[in-house]
């Protein structure tokens, strides 16, 4: 690492998937210099993450490729868990009705399509760059910033950032380097991953479904605009050759129906995982998406939660590197995250559990307690909520600290994020009455009413930092 320094940035991030650049492109609207290291040569043509929620949605709102990828997003009418005999075991409903975040609660999507929106935002930054055939070798953090090795098509590169995001994957050579440890929570199973092109979607289901069928737990779910996939999971016995011959597929897509309809376009074997990493933070380096947290994908949440982690980090980064913030603001990272990202690895895992059952007395257990659970109306009607964020940035104590501030929508179709900008925002009931945001009155004095508050402060990634008087929200948010 003693090579002269070819190229100084902030934030030096590596990989280039969807949480890299969207933290890219969210630092780089704020006036940071961010440089993307992306070790492949283009976007990987085929899709993986085929659902993004309102959350979500609102984070690329940000990002500002919201509108672009909803023109291909598709929406699935429920989510239901079937038993071997097509029963209705547990059914989630409202995949279109507008979430918290202003946007569809459920968005099915075509990974490389949102992935090539945001190169194109990040393209239009001019304080970024992204760099393709770039692949990190090695790093040194010396406490003031971290010096790292690159190999280009052109030679070695070195890279002098204040700070180093590893956003590349689960195989993270960032975390490896790092020396950060993985807590493995016990859900590992192989899964044979199908997807199709659609010729008719009229013999294709309307609604995402699970089968609980021992004889072969199977997931079938829309994805973006001329898309479907099938996932199967795979039985003691079976190779990743034998399931993944074309032969092979055509026998497990039989009982669906569909020949004729599809054209196969990946097949893929995945081992389905939850992990965390036990640090997210050490020093100057940071990790994000893949590299810091595997979920299965059964609650659809792996590329969300990667999103949720720029959002929260981008405005951090910002405040560190340029507004002189102290380097301690990064430490709430972790704290904040995780307890959300452990109640969405809790669900997907409750929602494996159920489907990968593939003994036959075991599963009709499973039948007959949902079967009276239902009876009895204690079923869910939905995913659980998210915890609200308990401990870091907040104003702890103040109704609503933590809470996930809802994003109003005005009556043009204006959504409450494009006034209040990319900052933090006080808002108070006297803003209510001009005409910046009495277009949102309705909704936001609701929040108020609710938390018997005079005024809320609204950090950067749309979480409450607290509530109460103007004036004790500005000292305490300093």
């Amino acid at each position: 690492m003693s090579k002269p320094i070819d190229q100084t940035c902030d934030v030096l991030i590596v990989g280039g998937g969807p949480t890299g650049v969207t933290l890219a492109v969210l630092l780089a609207r704020r006036g940071v210099k961010v440089i993307v290291a992306e070790k492949e040569a283009d976007i990987y043509p085929l899709p993986r993450a085929a659902h993004i929620d309102h959350e979500g949605m609102r984070i690329l709102q940000e990002a500002g490729v919201a509108e672009a990828v909803m023109k291909t997003a598709r929406r699935a009418n429920r989510y239901d868990f079937m038993n071997a005999k097509g029963e209705v075991l547990l059914r989630f409903e409202g995949a279109g009705q507008i979430g918290p975040g202003g946007w569809p609660a459920a968005n099915m999507i075509h990974q490389p399509s949102v992935e090539a929106e945001l190169r194109k935002a990040l393209a239009a930054q001019p304080t970024a760059e992204l760099h393709n055939r770039w692949e990190l070798t090695g790093f040194r953090d010396d406490g003031s910033g971290v010096t790292a090795a690159i190999a280009t098509p052109d030679g070695e590169r070195t890279i002098r950032a204040r700070y180093l995001v590893g956003a590349d994957g689960a195989r993270s050579p960032v975390r490896e380097a790092a020396g950060i440890a993985f807590e493995d929570l016990n859900f590992e199973e192989p899964w044979l991953v199908v997807d199709v092109l659609v010729d008719d979607y009229s013999k294709l289901p309307t609604e995402n479904l699970q089968i609980c069928d021992p004889a072969r737990p199977t997931t079938c779910v829309l994805m973006g605009e001329g898309r479907h996939r099938w996932e199967f999971m795979i039985k003691p016995g079976e190779t990743a050759e034998l399931v993944s011959d074309d032969a092979f597929i055509e026998k497990l897509l039989e009982p669906w129906n569909v020949k004729g309809a599809v054209r196969l376009e990946r097949k893929a074997v995945y081992t389905f995982r939850a992990r965390i990493a036990k640090h997210w933070r050490q020093g100057r380096v940071l990790l994000a998406g893949d590299a810091a947290h595997q979920t299965p994908p059964f609650a659809g949440q792996g590329m969300c939660s990667g999103l949720r982690d720029a959002a929260n980090l981008a405005w951090k980064l910002a405040a560190v590197v340029r507004d002189g913030a102290d380097d301690a603001l990064l430490d709430s990272y972790q704290p904040e995250r995780a307890p959300n990202l452990r109640a969405t690895i809790d669900m997907a895992i409750m929602m494996g559990k159920t489907v990968c059952i593939t003994n036959r007395w075991s599963a009709w257990l499973r039948d007959l307690k949902f079967k009276l659970a239902r009876k009895l109306g204690k079923l869910p009607d939905g995913p659980p909520a998210y915890p609200p964020i308990s401990a870091g940035r907040i104003m702890a104590g103040t109704p609503g600290a933590g809470s996930y501030f809802p994003q109003a929508i005005a009556a043009d179709g204006t959504r409450l994020d494009e006034v209040l900008g990319l900052s933090h925002a006080l808002i108070t009931r006297a803003d209510l009455a001009t005409p910046r945001l009495s277009p949102f009155a309705r909704q936001i004095g609701h929040w108020l009413d609710k938390h018997q508050a005079e005024a809320v402060l609204v950090r950067p990634d749309r979480f409450v930092f607290g509530s109460g008087q103007a004036a004790d929200l500005l000292e305490a948010w300093g």
